[in-house]
């Protein structure tokens, strides 16, 4: 395994396995690269294997509390996050890459391969949406008056939250949602707050005409987070990528920890497409 140093280690960004192509995996909200344990060894059979966490993770915090403050101001979009990934792979001297994204981080290398098309040779959604509030053409999955109602038990009750939120994300599994659960909660609250408004207030439906990389949207039967209509809405919009929706049938909105062997078969059939 390859350890770096400057952005790469604030980032606890790690290389390991063999291959030529490398394999970037991006975490989501409340998560970090640890998600990625059961799907991480079988890709390094064949790829190099890239990991990391989000500013924003507890593993993050873990690392760097004593002299770092996340911006609100800075990180007040998911564009800054894709300007961090590219700095990430120049950094890490990656030419190019398959890209999966789980959840926010799948909108983030959309965002990420317009703005440098070439480090992209493929984009791999999981349970990612472009907005997540309904309008008259649109169903996101929550209306205004439950996304209001959901910052607000962040900010008053964060903790309580985590634990009432994670085995409904998760999908009932207790373990699981336990390890989700002590993810969360392993957060800046305040930080949790900002992370949360960047996702449910905004609006990134716009960005899905633009990306040209090739895409496979990845969708669970029974998400709470993500309607089934999402992941076709966004291949319908993402003409220029050619993507594609794959379906795993499984409940919640982590299948990489739930169905991890069903989400193997979907990514090799893709990485060797």
């Amino acid at each position: 395994m390859v350890m770096l140093k400057g952005l790469s280690a604030s980032m606890n960004a790690k290389i390991s396995g063999t291959g030529d192509e490398f394999i970037v995996l991006a975490h989501g909200y409340g998560g970090d690269q640890s998600f990625w344990e059961k799907v991480a060894p079988f890709l390094e059979e064949k790829h190099k294997v890239v990991v990391f966490d989000w500013n924003f993770s507890g593993a993050f915090n873990d690392k760097v509390q004593d002299n770092h403050t996340f911006d609100e101001i800075k990180y007040g979009s998911l564009d800054t996050f894709a300007d961090d990934l590219v700095s990430l792979m120049d950094e890490m001297n990656i030419k190019s890459c398959v890209f999966v994204g789980h959840s926010m981080s799948g909108m983030i290398g959309c965002i990420a391969s317009i703005k440098r098309p070439h480090l992209f040779k493929k984009l791999i959604l999981i349970g990612a949406s472009p907005r997540y509030l309904n309008s008259e053409d649109y169903e996101g999955g929550f209306d205004a008056l439950q996304i209001e109602q959901l910052l607000s038990t962040i900010e008053t009750n964060f903790y309580p939250w985590t634990t009432a939120f994670a085995p409904i994300a998760v999908g009932g599994d207790t373990l699981l949602a336990e390890k989700f659960e002590k993810s969360l909660k392993k957060m800046k609250p305040e930080v949790a707050l900002a992370v949360a408004k960047i996702i449910f207030l905004g609006d990134y439906r716009h960005v899905l005409e633009k990306v040209d990389t090739p895409c496979t949207i990845i969708s669970t039967t029974n998400d709470l987070v993500v309607p089934s209509s999402v992941p076709y809405y966004m291949q319908k919009k993402m003409i220029k990528a050619k993507s594609k929706v794959e379906i795993i049938d499984v409940d919640g909105h982590f299948p990489h920890l739930t169905a991890h062997n069903e989400l193997l078969n979907v990514l090799s059939k893709v990485l060797d497409s």
